[in-house]
């Protein structure tokens, strides 16, 4: 069973050789090193295969338990990237994708590929949204200067052995025989592998100067950076990462960058950043989903009850929205209700109550008042992708699929790489016995999510069921066009590794 904190453990970079312990290091004859490829400037990962790397990564990483799989922290959380992005250097070219993590300690990591992991504890611990804000600006940083490529190919002969070794498995994975072995018991084995890849202090200021101007930039508070790099040091007994902090012992703190960072302040004139509501009501969820125990829930419910008489009127409401989302997923509905009736005395300016409110109706039996409730969200939050989930979730509940398919083609225009989408879509086909396009719609799925063996067998089987020409013919360019994608991946890989 993997570790339920294996990725808070997983540093920048770190995470993407963990799949390769799926092949054991001993069985390697010798030593397998990395191709020369060219003078030391050049000699860093290509972006090709960095890419390649991070989407292996990720679709072993969307099984592992601690992944929190939440449209609203998703959109909420990506929405921030790009607006950092838009600041960074080479105007932001880089793609990124930020994913939350269940794991109560204050971390944040990187990964090949612009994929980057924040701590559902780093959020909740934020005093702010500047704060979070400058995390995710910091590890951007990293992604745009391409710290990770070069600290995977300049690092020790381990460093190699590891990289060899990831490369043979994921080939594996391609060749349709690796997706179980990779599975997700190997995140919580990358602790010994965690000190390979350790970014020089160089990088992490070069990492810090580069967050600092897309904070800036964002319109975000600078002050952020400070007030959060106060709170990891104090955390970490100001001890320069050797200390407790998860945070701080991955991304070494010094006085040098604090106070590089705090002259920086002082030469701007002050920043008033006005929070986005979601970040409270976001930040009150985690705060219940991170409570693995029943003490820690206890402790989760107590912490929201005490702030629900502090803050401003949207803070309040957000503590009160967390206490009925605990309520909620606990089964104990009639108190989820008076919680959320409380959050709705203050102003709710965030989709995440009624998301809530018609789960919450949906699950005490009322489906008609759950599909009112969530018509009106989406007349009122048409860009949410929390709201539009729910909705087609409501409906199929409802049996009512030909309305969810109705509603999900305008969906999938407006967020064509959003998967959720179109599993949903597969479901309502197979239940109006539409199990050619099911197949199909689960085929862009798995290529979504990156599994693309899997999206093949989907495609066989869909041609499998059809005896229709012209859709054969269809499915077989879209499996030949998938075989040769999956073919210029195995060439892609066996470029690291050395002949015989």
């Amino acid at each position: 069973m993997p570790d339920s904190r294996a990725w808070g453990r997983l540093r920048r970079g770190a995470v993407c050789v963990a799949l390769a312990l799926a092949l054991p290091l001993p069985a390697l004859a010798q030593p397998i090193g990395l191709p020369s490829m060219g003078s030391a400037a050049d000699a860093e990962l290509p972006p090709s295969l960095e890419q390649l790397l991070g989407d292996a990564i990720m679709e072993q990483g969307r099984r592992d338990p601690t992944y929190i799989s939440d449209p609203d922290l998703d959109q909420y959380l990506t929405g921030m990237g790009r607006k950092l992005m838009a600041g960074a250097p080479e105007g932001g070219t880089h793609r990124i994708t930020v994913f939350g993590v269940r794991d109560p300690q204050i971390n944040a990591f990187t990964l090949p590929g612009g994929y980057i992991g924040i701590n559902s504890g780093l959020v909740v611990s934020a005093a702010n949204e500047s704060e979070l804000a400058s995390v995710l600006a910091h590890e951007i940083g990293h992604v745009v200067q391409r710290h990770i490529a070069r600290g995977m190919t300049q690092q020790s002969q381990n460093t190699a052995v590891v990289i060899a070794s990831l490369v043979g498995a994921l080939l594996a994975g391609l060749a349709g025989s690796g997706d179980l072995a990779m599975g997700v018991a190997t995140f919580g084995q990358a602790a010994a592998i965690d000190r390979e890849l350790g970014f020089s202090r160089q990088a992490e200021q070069e990492a810090d100067r580069a967050g600092f101007e897309m904070l800036r930039k964002a319109g975000y508070d600078p002050r952020g950076m400070v007030q959060m790099f106060a709170m990891l040091m104090n955390s970490s007994s100001l001890n320069e990462g050797k200390g407790g902090g998860a945070y701080t012992s991955t991304h070494p703190l010094s006085i040098q960058r604090m106070s590089d960072i705090q002259n920086r302040v002082a030469e701007l004139p002050p920043v008033h950043h006005q929070d986005d509501p979601q970040f409270w009501y976001l930040r009150a969820k985690l705060r219940v989903l991170q409570a693995v125990s029943r003490q820690d829930r206890q402790d989760a419910l107590l912490q929201l009850q005490q702030e629900t008489g502090q803050g401003s009127a949207v803070q309040r409401s957000a503590a009160w929205y967390g206490i009925a989302y605990g309520y909620w997923e606990s089964g104990d509905y009639p108190r989820a209700a008076t919680a959320l009736a409380k959050s709705a005395e203050d102003p709710s300016v965030v989709p995440e109550t009624a998301v809530l409110a018609a789960r919450l109706a949906n699950s005490e039996g009322h489906a008609d008042e759950a599909l009112r409730i969530a018509r009106a969200a989406w007349q009122r939050w048409p860009h949410s992708q929390g709201v539009a989930l729910m909705l087609v979730e409501v409906l199929q509940q409802a049996r009512r699929d030909d309305e969810a398919l109705k509603f999900l083609e305008p969906c999938i225009k407006q967020w064509p790489a959003l998967a959720h989408l179109y599993r949903l879509r597969a479901q309502s086909q197979e239940r109006l016995g539409r199990k050619v396009d099911a197949r199909r719609s689960m085929a862009k799925y798995y290529v979504l999510t990156g599994s693309l063996s899997t999206a093949v067998e989907q495609l066989r089987q869909a041609r499998d069921l059809t005896t229709d020409f012209y859709t054969q013919s269809e499915l077989d360019a879209q499996i030949r066009d998938l075989r040769q994608r999956l073919d210029s991946e195995r060439q892609l890989l066996r470029r690291f590794k050395k002949s015989d």
